[in-house]
């Protein structure tokens, strides 16, 4: 089973990629991980990227896309994954179709999680997080037992820089202007289904599976 989670900072692909995984094996591949991996293993493509990520600088589409096939060629995804953050837009999806064609496989989905705007700002913006053991907590679906403090070591909770909301707004815009053309794109495909994101993780993951035809 080959899939793409669409869905804007927020929308809970990671949670939903790591039950699929729990059920039927198939890797979550996000290109930010598999960016760093690459520097910290230190192939070819990761020797490109290395320095362009340390200056903040944006990585060319073709080390991008190099470094996905290298991802794709691995034998743990022989019996599916899953693409988180790539492509991004419409002509990564053009490159991804050919380096598909090259390795033999194909999509069968393309899941975007649609949540409303107002929703994926609450959720981002109400996430809180302990400085001395990491735990994290929400303000309005899972908040500590005494507000502002962790349950753990009761260490005062802070609001990480990028759960601001006016740079969540700023990412949001980006993925409207860059990320959301995709829609259209596999839509013309015929493979794109639209899943509620708003409810429970379950309930939204139930959806996930029968769009997938797996249900």
């Amino acid at each position: 089973m080959n899939l793409i989670l669409l869905g804007p900072p927020n929308a809970g692909k990671g949670t939903q990629a790591k039950k699929l995984y729990a059920d039927f094996h198939i890797p979550q591949i996000s290109t930010g991980d598999i960016l760093r991996k690459a520097v910290a293993d230190g192939t070819e493509l990761g020797k490109v990227a290395g320095p362009l990520m340390a200056a903040g600088q944006y990585v060319p589409d073709d080390v991008v896309i190099g470094i996905v096939e290298e991802r794709l060629k691995q034998p743990d995804v022989a019996q599916g994954f899953v693409l988180d953050g790539f492509p991004r837009t419409p002509g990564q999806a053009e490159a991804l179709d050919r380096m598909l064609a090259r390795l033999g496989k194909k999509l069968d989905a393309v899941i975007s999680l649609e949540v409303p705007h107002a929703k994926l700002v609450e959720r981002g913006s109400g996430r809180r997080v302990c400085p001395s053991d990491g735990s994290v907590y929400h303000v309005y679906q899972s908040p500590p037992k005494r507000a502002g403090y962790c349950d753990k070591c009761n260490a005062g909770l802070v609001q990480r820089p990028d759960d601001m909301p006016d740079v969540i707004e700023k990412r949001l815009q980006k993925y409207d202007a860059e990320t959301a053309p995709l829609k259209a794109f596999y839509a013309k495909k015929g493979v794109l289904k639209s899943v509620d994101g708003v409810g429970s993780p379950e309930g939204i993951y139930e959806e996930i599976k029968a769009a997938a035809g797996k249900g």
